[in-house]
């Protein structure tokens, strides 16, 4: 995945550019990379090595970096942890959402998820894993691409065709790969979602998992949130995903939305 570059230059002088820089520095670590040297900051920021050297040593005072020292290296500190926890607790829907979600992924024999669009990807606020789903295992604060999982498609179905078009450009720009595998199956979502009331991607982003997808109809807090189901290809059956995963899913948004209002 292609880490999204700090903006150097941006036209509205009330832009905090130094700031930027930092989350942009903050946004480097992944999966996968969870620890990180000046120089491997550098090369993804496209920051000099000074800069860098400046804003992880802020950043380490704030307790948003910690050094090791045996590596020389920098990993994410406890205040990033601690930062996004409001949000999370905010979500009443998380709540509300957990037993319905643990009830379908029991029964489904894999994952359910809710999650929200993060620019150009989609991210897990709650997940609910089947008791002996060992195969798929979403967790809380995971990122997925927004053109191969179902979840984002059904985030890109819903969306007004302006946003859905940036969207559109902005991973053609940053994500080119991505884009070129996977954006041909956006207007396919949209007729899904029309026709259907769900997404859906059979192994586009992980191979051994059939996933559905179903958008909340009324945004929170401004955020469209999305519900998906995840199974593993072993134990699907034909039609297990139009004639239960899906159908099963918008009953669960549905319950959901009755209980939230």
């Amino acid at each position: 995945m292609t880490t999204p570059r700090s903006p150097h230059h941006h036209p509205d002088p009330a832009f905090a550019t130094t700031l930027a820089h930092g989350l942009a520095l903050l946004q480097c670590f992944r999966v996968g990379e969870t620890v990180l040297s000046n120089k491997e900051l550098a090369e993804r920021t496209g920051l000099s090595k000074a800069t860098i050297s400046r804003l992880t040593y802020t950043l380490a005072a704030r307790g948003l970096l910690l050094y090791d020292t045996r590596l020389r290296r920098y990993r994410l500190g406890s205040t990033a942890l601690s930062l996004g926890y409001p949000l999370l607790a905010s979500l009443r829907v998380r709540q509300v959402a957990r037993p319905l979600m643990k009830a379908l992924a029991d029964r489904m024999g894999g994952s359910v998820s809710l999650g929200l669009r993060d620019r150009l990807r989609m991210v897990y606020v709650e997940t609910s894993r089947g008791h002996d789903a060992i195969a798929f295992r979403p967790d809380i604060g995971a990122a997925l691409p927004m053109l191969a999982s179902a979840m984002g498609r059904a985030w890109m179905a819903q969306a007004p065709a302006d946003v859905r078009a940036a969207v559109l450009a902005g991973l053609h720009d940053t994500e080119p790969d991505e884009w070129q595998r996977h954006a041909h199956a956006i207007p396919s979502a949209v007729d899904d979602l029309a026709t259907l009331g769900f997404t859906r991607s059979a192994g586009d982003w992980l191979s051994d998992v059939h996933a559905v997808a179903v958008p909340m109809n009324h945004p929170i807090d401004g955020e469209v949130l999305i519900f998906n189901c995840g199974v593993p290809a072993a134990r699907m059956t034909p039609g297990k995903l139009e004639r239960e995963m899906g159908p099963r899913l918008i009953e669960l948004v549905a319950d959901v939305e009755g209980l939230l209002a």
